[in-house]
């Protein structure tokens, strides 16, 4: 089989890079991982000679492209099936896509207000309307999906849906959002992951500074 090859922007402020990246590095799915620093406002023109959107991440398996991270997370799954990256049961399963669909969709306030900055130093914003909102849902999802499946990840062991909620993990501790016993819980839980590590240590490494991402 091919290798897959992930093309990745900055560790620091890549949350739509982050999502795939982990899903992959957790499970233990062998990839390759090429960055392209987008240290331009407009990001960086070299990614246009690999991706067809000009954006990452971008998957490529022997002459196949796929784009988007929740797309490139299926396409994963599909092709590594025992390393279990969608829950084993139908209806746990139909959940947790929901569930990455809606983050993939939703929760625009808290994007727009909170870039994903691992560099940044921990500290509060006044917030626009709707961040709060944002907050309160993504708390109820983990919330009532643990509590279904008992954790400690959102439907048991890691999978996709944890992969897709990552970079919220991070803006929520970077912009102290959040305070319930609960949520603490599951983000240490994630921040515990030795893939987690390895792309936060890196991403404090980077030199690459991006005004717009500096909240």
């Amino acid at each position: 089989m091919d290798r897959l090859t992930l093309y990745i922007g900055n560790k620091n402020y890549s949350s739509w890079s982050f999502r795939p990246w982990i899903a992959l590095e957790a499970c233990g799915v062998p990839f390759q991982e090429v960055l392209i620093p987008f240290d331009f406002e407009a990001g960086n023109p070299s990614i246009r000679a690999v991706s067809p959107t000009g954006k990452v991440p971008m998957l490529v398996h022997g002459g196949l492209k796929v784009w988007e991270s929740l797309a490139i997370i299926e396409y994963a799954a599909e092709l590594f099936p025992e390393v279990g990256l969608w829950p084993g049961d139908r209806q746990a399963r139909a959940v947790a896509r929901s569930y990455s669909m809606e983050m993939l969709a939703g929760f625009g306030a808290l994007r727009g207000a909170c870039p994903m900055n691992m560099r940044r130093p921990v500290g509060r914003l006044d917030l626009p309307k709707g961040v709060l909102d944002d907050v309160a849902r993504i708390e109820t999802i983990w919330r009532g999906a643990r509590d279904r499946s008992g954790g400690p990840f959102l439907f048991g062991a890691f999978s996709g849906a944890d992969a897709m909620f990552a970079p919220v993990v991070s803006r929520f501790e970077c912009y102290d959002l959040v305070n319930a016993a609960d949520t603490l819980d599951y983000m240490a839980v994630m921040k515990a992951l030795p893939a987690w590590q390895k792309w936060e240590k890196a991403a404090l490494e980077e030199t690459w500074r991006v005004a717009v991402d500096e909240a």
